[in-house]
């Protein structure tokens, strides 16, 4: 079939279906680039734009006025001064809150809290699988940190009911090994609350009142994804004794301590945080934070006795294949043992069972692993003395 189209001089060229095909797909390449580049162009006139607009700057809310003016602060230089807003936008700001202003001073909108990406990353987003069926012992003591920690969050309505207020924090202390850190992910497993863990060496900064305002934004998280569990690790690195020790050093760390005091029980509403910690040397503490209102309990995590030595490696040893192993008799040689070492015998017995490429884990593969944990915990003893 052919179709006639007219040329440039007035005549009319007789053209095959194949080239009319041609043409058409020739177009059809050329609409496609064609939108290509329409899309770069308005990409390239979008980042034009954008690189021609002067930066937002963040400022704090310090008061509303009135005429819609507002009081504000701007961070970085600390100059304060007072701006003007929008009906819309005034009815919602609030002091304290983060604004975001341009190069004539006047607010644009509102930015809200934003947090350290330290911060941020403290929050767990799965939580352990440790429940505590797997810590060995300790019934008294996981009792008690229940009552304090994940009832208050679990069963609120109990307490209401008896008109009692649960303790506002817990502090569990005992030598290093014995199920504090163990217990703080098992309370994160058990209660449906957020569950924000950190080190108190996290705090220690070298800049002035960087280590401070890390504490505020942690506890504002804390307040803002609540009902949630803070849990501080090895919190003498915060919490020691103040000192007059004039190092800069000492007092950013005191300082520290003074911000994370005001935050447990200070004037401010902690709201539906609960506080756990954990430190191997409790007698370091300086006593304003082991008052009542801060650490309403302070739990001692002991050595595991027998029964308890007995059910710690019961439980460390449920996967492994055994063959005639006397549980009473490693109870008996693993005296004055924390439940990590317990652990570490366990694992170590297993590997010796795999290095001879036997079936199942014997009774002597478990007293050669007590007498290499053993002699390895007394040579670390020996290197502290």
């Amino acid at each position: 079939m052919e179709e006639t189209i007219f040329n440039a001089s007035g005549g009319d060229t007789d053209l095959s279906g194949l080239q009319v095909q041609d043409l058409k797909a020739k177009l059809l390449d050329l609409k496609m680039k064609n939108d290509l580049l329409l899309k770069e162009n308005n990409q390239l006139k979008r980042e034009n734009n954008q690189l021609k607009r002067p930066p937002l700057f963040v400022a704090v809310v310090l008061d509303t006025m009135e005429n819609s003016e507002v009081y504000l602060r701007q961070q970085g230089n600390n100059q304060e001064y007072i701006s003007q807003t929008i009906d819309e936008l005034r009815d919602a700001l609030k002091p304290g809150m983060k604004v975001a202003v341009n190069n004539t001073l006047s607010i644009v909108r509102i930015v809200g809290n934003t947090f350290d990406t330290r911060v941020r990353v403290m929050e767990l987003d799965e939580s352990p699988e440790v429940d505590f069926s797997q810590i060995g012992g300790l019934r008294e003591e996981i009792e008690e940190v229940r009552e304090a920690v994940e009832y208050p969050l679990t069963k609120p309505e109990i307490f209401k009911r008896i008109g009692v207020e649960p303790p506002k924090g817990i502090l569990l202390h005992g030598p290093p090994g014995t199920g504090k850190t163990l217990i703080a992910k098992a309370v994160a497993h058990q209660a449906n609350a957020v569950f924000i863990r950190m080190s108190g060496s996290e705090l220690v900064h070298k800049f002035i009142g960087e280590g401070a305002q890390m504490v505020r934004e942690l506890f504002t998280l804390a307040r803002e994804r609540a009902p949630s569990i803070v849990f501080i690790d090895e919190i003498d690195a915060i919490g020691s004794m103040r000192t007059q020790d004039g190092t800069s050093g000492s007092a950013e760390v005191q300082r520290t301590l003074m911000q994370l005091l005001a935050e447990m029980d200070g004037f401010n509403n902690r709201g539906d945080v609960r506080i756990m910690a954990a430190t191997n040397r409790v007698d370091m503490l300086d006593p304003a934070l082991l008052r009542p209102g801060r650490f309403d309990r302070i739990l001692e995590i002991p050595l595991p006795d027998e029964d308890s030595r007995h059910e710690i490696l019961k439980i460390h040893s449920a996967k492994m294949t055994l063959d005639a192993v006397d549980f009473r008799e490693l109870v008996r040689l693993t005296e004055n043992s924390t439940g990590a070492e317990l652990q570490a015998i366990c694992r170590e017995a297993g590997m010796i069972a795999v290095r001879r490429d036997a079936d199942s884990v014997e009774m002597n593969d478990f007293l050669n692993a007590v007498k290499k944990v053993k002699n390895k915990s007394c040579a670390e003893d020996r290197m502290f003395l």
